[in-house]
């Protein structure tokens, strides 16, 4: 692949290879997995499963999906960046052969028609131009009555209160859209990825939610997600959307006192989204 060609399928490399990546990912699947780990009992994945997990990262959530099905003989996790894939091959490549990492594209996968019973893809679908195009990639490679994983980001389900005249609900609105706009991707995916599985074939499509918010999650936790969405975004978003970057920092930094503050409130909607392909 040609380096133009991995800016059109990945245009937030930058932010992807940035150290502050693998601090955002440890802290995300801290934040996420005791809720989302739950709706996994709704795969009866048969002994012997292949699983796939595409846009893995730094492998936190490959490694879970191989302790929470013990009878999978095969966990892959495939990530376009090398920076993060030599994280999770330095993390837990003791885990090989049945878990294993490997460099690949989602649009384009190396997997034979039919080959996995579970497809996981989370927090992908909000980075790429066209991702319908990679579900029906995903579909591609699931078993007939297999089961697609989806985790879709919507940044309008973001929502803080206002700390000192700044409001935090502007960074999504004024910033964060037109930085993917600027890139042909969409920060409000998640609210249009149920239609679109529905779309490329797939049945018992559902939707669920994942509250995150400084009732369920341990504050410290939630605010290591959003200092490392500040230290990695700050000056590409100011750029995209012409604000100054001390007034985008302001934005982050204002969800972070709310944070701090154990007597404040916010929430992050995440929808998690889901549908078999038919036997």
């Amino acid at each position: 692949m040609t380096q133009n060609e991995s800016m059109e399928r990945n245009p937030q490399a930058a932010q992807m290879a940035d150290e502050s990546m693998v601090r955002t990912l440890r802290h995300q699947i801290e934040a996420i997995w005791p809720q989302e780990s739950v709706l996994y009992a709704r795969y009866a994945l048969p002994a012997g499963a292949r699983i796939l997990d595409v846009g893995c990262g730094t492998g936190e959530a490959t490694v879970r999906l191989a302790a929470r099905f013990p009878g999978a003989t095969t966990v892959i996790g495939v990530d376009l960046m090398p920076e993060l894939l030599n994280v999770a091959i330095h993390d837990h490549g003791a885990l090989a052969p049945r878990v294993q990492f490997e460099q690949g594209d989602g649009f384009a996968l190396r997997y034979a028609t039919g080959e996995f019973d579970l497809v996981v893809c989370r927090h992908v679908t909000q980075l790429l131009p066209n991702p319908e195009i990679l579900l029906a990639e995903l579909y591609r490679v699931l078993k007939p009555g297999g089961w697609l994983h989806v985790i879709s980001e919507d940044y309008g389900m973001i929502h803080f209160p206002t700390r000192h005249g700044v409001d935090p609900d502007q960074l999504w609105h004024r910033a964060v859209v037109p930085f993917t706009d600027s890139q042909h991707t969409d920060a409000r995916i998640g609210r249009r990825t149920l239609p679109m599985l529905r779309a490329i074939g797939l049945e018992h499509v559902n939707v669920r939610y994942l509250t995150l918010d400084t009732e369920t999650v341990p504050r410290a936790t939630l605010a290591g997600i959003f200092t490392a969405w500040r230290d990695g975004y700050v000056e590409g978003l100011a750029a995209a959307s012409g604000l100054a970057p001390t007034d985008v920092r302001a934005m982050f930094d204002a969800i972070l006192e709310t944070i701090a503050d154990p007597a404040a409130y916010g929430v992050w909607q995440l929808p998690v989204l889901a549908g078999r392909r038919p036997a």
